[in-house]
Parts: structure tokens; sequence; C-alpha cells
């Protein structure tokens, strides 16, 4: 997924009153630390009150965050690391955590952020990761798009 067109949101969204879960898988710590501080700091000025579950890998993130929605939380920013290895796995994880991932949204009537990257190379990661000299922060971007999903689908919800 290239950077280029993303959308310019307008300014820090309003999160007070919303309760969001980021889940995030362990594998490459230190892609996965910077996605899971860039989605802190979002929901952080936001004013959204939030708390982060760590699972195994982007296997799990479906299930734990169906979990996490139906225990009820607003919304789930779920956060992995898939890296493209040599054998067919990458492509059995990466379709399952995204497919999984669009079921508990649609099966919850919830929002979840989707930050897994699914990269041929750790430098892929790094690069979009949000730490110093990234070019990218995907772990913001996954929090930004399920604060201000929920907060439209509550405005949604309100006028019926």
């Amino acid at each position: 997924m290239s950077g280029k067109g993303s959308p310019q949101a307008a300014g820090v969204v309003d999160g007070a009153g919303l309760d969001v879960v980021i889940v995030a898988g362990t594998w490459h710590d230190e892609i996965s630390d910077g996605l899971i501080a860039g989605a802190e700091r979002t929901l952080e000025a936001a004013g959204a009150s939030w708390r982060l579950v760590r699972v195994p890998g982007s296997f799990e993130l479906p299930v734990v965050s169906k979990a996490a929605l139906e225990a009820g939380a607003d919304a789930v920013v779920a956060l992995g690391v898939i890296i493209r290895g040599g054998t067919p796995h990458f492509e059995f994880v990466s379709s399952a955590a995204t497919e999984g991932l669009t079921r508990v949204a649609l099966d919850t009537g919830k929002p979840v952020g989707f930050g897994v990257l699914t990269l041929d190379d750790e430098q892929q990661g790094i690069d979009r990761a949000g730490l110093p000299g990234s070019k990218e922060d995907k772990g913001h971007e996954a929090a930004d798009a399920a604060l201000r999903t929920a907060i439209a689908l509550r405005e949604l919800r309100a006028r019926v």
C-alpha cells in the first residue's frame, strides 16, 4: 500500500467518551512497538480511553478484537507485522488476518482500525512504523481511522 494519495484528515479527533482497545501482535518488536506508540499518541491526543492487549501474532488479532468489541469497546485498533518469507505462510496469515478483521467489524457493527503491515522486508516496516526517520505512521493512521469511524457510526445511530 502506497502512502501516496492518503487522506489528510483535518485536526485532532475528539474521542472523549470512546473506549478503544489496541490489539497488537508481538512479532518484530521494533516495528510493532512503533505501531503501538503511534496508536497510543493518537488516542491520547483525542482524549479516548484505551488499553493495550498483546497477542502472539497477527493470526490471533481477529478473535481477540471480536472479544474486545463484544465486551463493550467502541473500537479496536488491530496492529500486526507480517514479513514475507520463503513459504506460502505469509499469504495464509495475511489473508486470515485481513478477512478475519473485516468479518469482526461487519459482525459487530463496530470499527476495527487496520494496522496490519504486510511487508516484503523489515525495512519496509521500519519505514511505516512511525519511528524516527519513518516515512509513515501506520499506528497513528489505524487509530485515527478507528476513532473517526466510531464517531461517524455514533452520529448515524443517534439520528435513527
